[in-house]
């Protein structure tokens, strides 16, 4: 078995009096694909974003079994009012789960939530699991803020509590230090990194100890960095025991690495080379497979680097399938 826990979807439609800072999606002549209309945002959409069948056609051509379905990342609207952003997270819910149902056995999708006011996040959550989506999908920042910002931990503390699993997708923000073309290479990377360092900083990991929480290609740079982390926690190289008497930024807490071992990872990173270093810092137990499909073609078959890496059969299925139903907190099937 083969879950894609990183694979992305958009609606058909919007309805014929949506607010003007809605999206559109328009026909094109001859062609079953349509073109999003968002802002800026042209975009020729495969009728494989918003089809059932034609998504389960192309799940079995690549030999993917269950597919976790989470928005494109240009519908996390965080800079809306909060009544239209509300009404776009709903309308786009109401499309997931509508999507989802054609076979929920193969589909499992994500909703949106307008994280640009964390009080009335917080409270769609509930809305969301009733609504049969299975967690939450947020961006690594909210109009530039880090995550792991104080205020937005009451979302975080609820998620937890109501055991909805959330993924965090790198979202880039424009930056004077890199040009406008490094926006989905190095400036993913960085968002990754991040979002997730701010989890750990910020106090969230801390606050939430049994929040499950996913990040888009393995948090960018972030698996590299902790290292750091951990020496400046404990003063040792190689995750050795603390001297504390040598560590730059002592503590009582768990660890950096510890905290970074309570997330999960998806498998995009492009290289068989980084997944085996991700595996050997994190654990084989927080990696899930993720492809971006359809933004982004997936490897044929998918799966195909972590199958050439020798790895054990059992770590292989853990990361193939078995952690993708721990992050969500469903059984998997029989």
């Amino acid at each position: 078995m083969l879950v894609d826990a990183h694979a992305h979807l958009l609606p058909r439609d919007y309805p014929a009096d949506a607010p003007e800072c809605f999206p559109r999606m328009e026909p094109i002549d001859g062609d079953t694909a349509r073109t999003l209309l968002f802002g800026a945002v042209r975009f020729k959409a495969r009728d494989v974003f918003f089809e059932a069948e034609r998504r389960i056609e192309e799940m079995a051509a690549s030999g993917v079994d269950v597919e976790v379905l989470t928005p494109m990342p240009p519908l996390l609207r965080y800079d809306l009012p909060l009544p239209d952003a509300l009404s776009l997270a709903r309308h786009i819910n109401e499309a997931t789960a509508a999507l989802c149902s054609a076979d929920p056995s193969k589909l499992i999708g994500f909703g949106l939530v307008p994280m640009q006011d964390p009080e009335a996040a917080a409270k769609e959550l509930t809305a969301i699991r009733e609504t049969g989506l299975r967690g939450v999908e947020i961006a690594s920042n909210v109009n530039g803020a880090s995550i792991g910002d104080e205020r937005f931990l009451p979302f975080f503390e609820e998620a937890e509590r109501l055991d909805l699993p959330i993924f965090v997708h790198a979202l880039p923000t424009p930056t004077d230090r890199l040009p406008r073309a490094a926006m989905g290479t190095y400036v993913v990377g960085l968002e990754g990194a991040l979002a997730a360092a701010s989890l750990i900083i910020g106090g969230t990991a801390a606050r939430c100890p049994n929040l499950r929480i996913s990040f888009s290609h393995a948090a960018g740079g972030f698996p590299l960095m902790v290292p750091r982390a951990q020496y400046f926690w404990g003063g040792t190289w190689n995750e050795e025991p603390p001297v504390k008497e040598r560590a730059v930024m002592p503590d009582d807490g768990p660890s950096p690495l510890e905290y970074a071992r309570r997330f999960y990872y998806d498998s995009m990173v492009f290289d068989r080379r980084a997944l085996r270093y991700i595996i050997d810092l994190l654990g084989h137990d927080r990696i899930l497979v993720g492809s971006d499909f359809p933004a982004m073609p997936r490897e044929e078959p998918a799966g195909r680097s972590l199958r050439t890496m020798d790895l054990p059969d059992a770590v292989l299925e853990d990361i193939t399938w078995h952690n993708a139903f721990r992050f969500l907190g469903v059984e998997p099937p029989a």
